[in-house]
């Protein structure tokens, strides 16, 4: 939402409902800048929070409420977790794109090669896979001389620091977590689509198409990992919005389609990352330097004062006045004896899943229940076989007393 442009396909706040309340941070980022980072956005939210001028949130005397999204970026202004390296030189649009960016280019082997000789900590950490994390490590390494992970360490042993990293910016926070039941949050979902449509998105995409993106597809330069063109929606409708008008009605409408059943999906899946990200990160790290979690249930829209306004402002204002909140935070016991870096490899699946809770997971994916299915059909055709082709022969079997292969 920082960046100009797509108002639609972002979800951006309307004109009249920021004319009801003073918002910040939206539309102020040119789309054709594509090196704007969480610390960019770190950096200039926490000046509009302090109390350096009468311009600023606390110096008039008022509350910052920071409403996510994306989650990684509300962490950004809780605590000290970011690590700045070299200050850009260079922001404006055309610019030189900066290293990590550079680094991304690189075979992903290469890449956690590259990290594993230089901060094999870190590397264990990271999925192979996971170019943008791995180029984002070997780029605080080089640019600073010291591996990511002794940083990282450096700031969870910071007085007040913890699992999450450094200190609280912000001592006396709260987290008001609004969730739903899966089905209901499925459907509503599905539904916010319907009505993005209906509100002009395919006219703000072809708009925003023609303007920005349709001479870098020309030459072969689009991205879709950076800056707002990795705006969930954009890259779903790539297809049709290079083929409209180069194609029949009736593939163009297919097209369209897909693109629809993409966002709906791609949108889902991150809702519930969103969630998970929360209970992972808010609820699972136990310490004093994380800020009390209260649910909000929004399963049912009919009850939306009882069960989501009015206990928000309860807790609120018992924050103000410095006393307990009515309502109990959430707690969610952890597994100490769940290791996050295990690596396991799926034989199945050729994937390496690393953390136990991950490889739960895994093993009960749809993904992998197909390759489990298939593979046993396999199995089931080779006992067949083997039985007719020794009928003249006594059958062979194993310890167990199954029939070996």
């Amino acid at each position: 939402q920082v960046y100009k442009g797509l108002d639609i396909i972002t979800n951006k706040v309307s004109p009249q409902e920021q004319r009801l309340c003073r918002h910040h941070m939206i539309s102020f980022v040119d789309p054709l800048v594509t090196n704007y980072t969480v610390v960019d956005f770190r950096d200039k939210a926490v000046a509009l929070i302090s109390f350096h001028t009468a311009a600023y949130i606390f110096a008039r005397d008022k509350i910052p409420i920071v409403v996510g999204g994306t989650n990684y970026y509300i962490e950004s202004l809780l605590w000290k977790v970011l690590i700045n390296t070299k200050e850009k030189t260079n922001t404006a649009p055309g610019s030189g794109r900066d290293r990590k960016v550079e680094l991304e280019q690189l075979d992903s082997t290469e890449l956690h090669h590259r990290l594993s000789q230089v901060d094999p900590e870190m590397a264990a950490k990271l999925h192979p896979n996971d170019k943008r994390k791995t180029a984002r490590s070997l780029q605080v390494f080089e640019e600073t001389g010291i591996p990511h992970s002794e940083l990282l360490h450096q700031q969870q042993r910071e007085e007040g620091g913890g699992p999450l990293g450094g200190p609280l910016k912000y001592p006396h926070s709260c987290i008001l977590w609004l969730h739903a039941d899966q089905a209901a949050l499925d459907t509503r979902l599905e539904k916010r689509v319907d009505d993005m449509l209906a509100a002009g998105l395919l006219d703000e995409l072809r708009d925003f198409h023609r303007r920005y993106n349709q001479q870098k597809v020309a030459e072969n330069r689009q991205d879709y990992q950076h800056g707002i063109f990795q705006s969930i929606g954009f890259k779903e409708f790539h297809e049709y919005l290079i083929s409209e008008g180069n194609c029949s009605p009736e593939t163009s409408a297919l097209l369209l389609q897909k693109g629809i059943q993409a966002l709906k999906q791609v949108t889902k899946r991150y809702a519930r990352r969103q969630n998970k990200w929360v209970r992972n990160r808010f609820l699972k790290r136990p310490g004093p330097n994380v800020p009390p979690v209260y649910g909000l249930e929004v399963s049912d829209l009919l009850r939306w004062e009882e069960d989501v306004v009015k206990p928000a402002l309860e807790i609120v204002e018992s924050f103000i006045q410095g006393r307990e909140p009515p309502a109990q935070p959430v707690k969610m016991e952890q597994d100490v004896n769940e290791n996050k870096r295990s690596h396991r490899v799926c034989e199945l699946c050729n994937r390496l899943i690393i953390g136990d809770r991950e490889w739960a997971a895994h093993t009960r994916s749809k993904s992998h229940l197909h390759h489990l299915k298939k593979r046993r059909k396999l199995e089931a055709a080779g006992h067949a076989a083997g039985t007719v082709g020794n009928s003249g022969d006594a059958e062979t079997s194993d310890e167990d007393g199954k029939l070996a292969l």
